[in-house]
């Protein structure tokens, strides 16, 4: 894969014991000792591939970035049925795979519960995380999870909190709707972010059964807590996000120990990912 000049993109097939695939992205090359291990927890709908327009600050702090496509994306076998937990399994045996001992995390929109759960279970190798646009956990106390949420998106998962039949029903007749983007939003996709139209279209290929597998994790218990999260957190929000409302935000920062909350209030689910440039230094910097 092309990496635009910076470090490239490795790919490779890990068969687990269980004998399912998980499909892997690595820009580790004969240096990777001396770089620092992000391993990136993609959002719904997307293929696992590293955030390309990040790759070059990326390579400016050295980073090496490793991601997978989670269940049921692109080369990746689906898993029915899993939890948000089980991020940290299949974060855990790539790293092995790969011979990482400790890394960071970090993860955009429906990516960001995904990375808490590596930090919230695997307290001896996560290092930092990093969680941008991120979802709190369904029916958090004192949260009213869906509001601020755009009516398309609330539709989506209200149907998953219905059950599996429910969300499925709803997929079958949805369409997407551009109004959930703010204007802000909008000019990200047509600039460096147009990225997200090269990992959207091959997660959906196939149909919507990964993307419906994600949901049904969102709004099912997490399988872990965000309050024993014992490494430093990031969480950088748009306070215009109608994707995840910021209220999702300030609840996390709320609950995880060693949180700090970026807000841009002038940003969207989005364009808060022009920021994310900082928030790679924070993460060296931890």
């Amino acid at each position: 894969m092309n990496s635009g000049g910076a470090r490239p993109v490795t790919e490779l097939d890990l068969k687990l014991d269980d004998g399912t695939t998980l499909h892997v992205y690595d820009t580790g090359g004969d240096d990777s000792p001396g770089l620092l291990p992000v391993l990136w927890h993609h959002g719904t709908p997307n293929i696992g591939a590293p955030p390309r327009p990040l790759l070059p600050a990326s390579e400016r702090l050295g980073i090496r970035w490793v991601s997978y496509d989670r269940p049921g994306y692109g080369g990746s076998t689906p898993a029915p049925g899993r939890d948000v937990a089980s991020a940290a399994a299949y974060t855990s045996a790539v790293a092995d795979a790969l011979g990482i001992g400790r890394f960071a995390v970090m993860g955009h929109s429906g990516g960001g519960p995904h990375a808490l759960a590596c930090a919230a279970l695997l307290p001896e190798r996560v290092l930092a995380v990093v969680s941008v646009g991120g979802l709190a956990p369904f029916g958090a106390d004192g949260l009213d999870w869906f509001a601020g949420m755009h009516a398309s998106g609330m539709a989506s998962l209200r149907a998953a909190a219905e059950g599996r039949a429910a969300k499925e029903a709803y997929e079958a007749t949805s369409e997407y709707d551009s109004d959930m983007f703010t204007a802000a939003d909008h000019a990200a996709l047509s600039g460096s972010w147009s990225w997200f139209n090269e990992v959207v279209g091959p997660a959906v290929e196939n149909g919507p059964a990964a993307l419906i597998d994600d949901d049904l994790a969102y709004v099912a218990p997490w399988g872990f807590d965000a309050a024993h999260i014992t490494a430093p957190v990031l969480l950088a929000h748009g306070g215009q996000d109608r994707v995840v409302p910021s209220s999702h935000g300030r609840w996390l920062a709320g609950r995880c120990p060693r949180a700090e909350l970026r807000l841009s209030p002038e940003d969207g689910h989005l364009s808060i990912l022009t920021s994310a440039p900082a928030a790679l230094e924070w993460l060296r910097a931890h």
